[in-house]
């Protein structure tokens, strides 16, 4: 009975324009999660790739600061900064039109005065070949339940990218640890180690406390270490801990053991006292250029705290303890002037002492300030023992194998053949619907 009915007149004396309307809508709309739900999202471990910015293969887990061996040198607060993957990102490259991440984090810490973007969320950045230069794409931030972080974070940075061959970068946490982290890719999209060469291998070593560690950076690439990671193209060793840089000497020669460090930056004095500056610095920096005469040092002062103009303690205490740490700094270098450098403190709170966020702790401002004056330091230390940095722009994608272009061809084919059947599927469905319905209308 439905065949004496032409379609188009049933719309039009049923005034079924509407319904057309819609019927085009969910065609169109399902086409679009067709295509989702064709192309998913696939995960791979993290490991896969290639893992930046740490010191040591042999730690505990992945995502670790410190050698396995040290958790019985350590204090356990010292240690627990230590499973924190402050500075640490992941390398690789892809052409999905979507990335995202899926991690799971180790502890439940939060701070008044950090964002929780910074504590326990992850960043992504894209090397843009053109410019020779990192830009953030997107920053995960950190899903909760009553006030807790969930233990298990996902986030897609960005959709919709345009399909060809490009490198990225994911930090991780700066305030919390990681036990494993997946990236998600189209699924039939290619994902690999990165083909360039940035950051280098050569690391820049920093040691410190709370401010060197990324408090309170708004979120991961926002600390010093990594910005002077992407301005040098070199990988930044983050090994600062909160409350607990007080130059211990079991650090110092741990240090030492990173194979392929070719600078320390070494920014104790906030976690020290007047004494511990007078008595620590000489050995604690001694035990490095002895064990690692080649490699520059880079002393730097405690910063001036913008409420020390008008605590008249603090005004008197801290350029106590810079004096007794430039005191040591004068012993060393009268030994020994070569490869030791020392940053004053000045212009280390930002301009007009407006870089923190709570007269000691860095803001993205401050952070920026004491990267731009590091970095001055950190580039005659590098000239000087003639390591090279520089990265000139590049293509440095080679052309697809001939199975990677099949592959991605085959997928193709098969997305497209997918959705029409399914379009098609949907359409005879929507118009037998209608065809009864007109059917039964006729009838009546």
């Amino acid at each position: 009975m439905c065949s004496h009915v032409p379609f188009f007149e049933t719309l039009k004396k049923y005034k079924m324009k509407k319904g057309l309307g819609l019927f085009l809508g969910l065609l169109v709309g399902f086409f679009a999660y067709a295509e989702d739900t064709i192309t998913p999202l696939k995960f791979y471990n993290a490991t896969d790739f290639r893992i930046i910015n740490k010191g040591w293969e042999n730690t505990a887990a992945t995502y670790h600061r410190m050698p396995a061996y040290m958790e019985d040198s350590c204090r356990e607060q010292q240690w627990w900064l230590y499973t924190h993957s402050s500075g640490i990102g992941v390398r690789f490259a892809t052409n999905s039109k979507r990335i995202a991440a899926h991690y799971n984090l180790i502890h439940n810490f939060h701070m008044q005065h950090m964002p929780m973007t910074g504590i326990k969320g992850t960043d992504l950045y894209f090397y843009n070949a053109q410019r020779n230069k990192w830009e953030h794409v997107n920053t995960h931030r950190p899903q909760e339940t009553n006030g807790i972080a969930d233990s298990i974070q996902s986030k897609i940075y960005v959709e919709n990218l345009d399909g060809e061959m490009h490198e990225y970068l994911i930090y991780l946490p700066l305030y919390d640890g990681i036990n494993w982290l997946q990236i998600g890719v189209d699924s039939g999209s290619i994902i690999e180690k990165p083909q360039i060469d940035n950051p280098r291998k050569p690391k820049i070593v920093f040691y410190g406390t709370s401010i060197m560690q990324g408090g309170c950076a708004c979120r991961p690439g926002m600390v010093a270490t990594a910005m002077i990671q992407r301005d040098f193209n070199l990988e930044c060793v983050n090994l600062g801990t909160s409350g607990q840089g007080k130059m211990d000497y079991y650090i110092a020669r741990c240090m030492a053991t990173i194979e392929d460090a070719i600078c320390y930056v070494l920014d104790p004095i906030p976690n020290c006292t007047k004494d511990m500056c007078d008595t620590l610095t000489y050995n604690f920096v001694n035990i490095l250029r002895t064990l690692r005469p080649e490699v520059p040092i880079i002393m730097v002062e405690g910063m001036m705290y913008p409420y020390a103009r008008h605590d008249s303690y603090f005004a008197e205490y801290l350029p106590q303890k810079n004096e007794a740490f430039r005191k040591n700094y004068e012993k060393l270098i009268q030994e020994n002037p070569k490869n030791l450098y020392y940053v004053p403190c000045d212009g280390l709170t930002g301009v007009e002492m407006e870089g923190t966020v709570d007269g000691v702790h860095y803001t993205d401002l401050g952070f920026r300030a004491y990267a731009d004056i590091l970095e001055p330091y950190i580039k005659e230390a590098l000239d000087n023992t003639g390591v090279n940095y520089h990265l000139e722009p590049q293509t440095y994608f080679a052309p697809y194998t001939k199975a990677q272009q099949q592959q991605q061809k085959r997928h193709a084919i098969a997305q497209l053949l997918a959705v029409a059947c399914i379009g098609a599927i949907l359409s005879a469905l929507i118009t037998w619907i209608i065809c009864r319905r007109t059917v039964k209308n006729n009838n009546n």
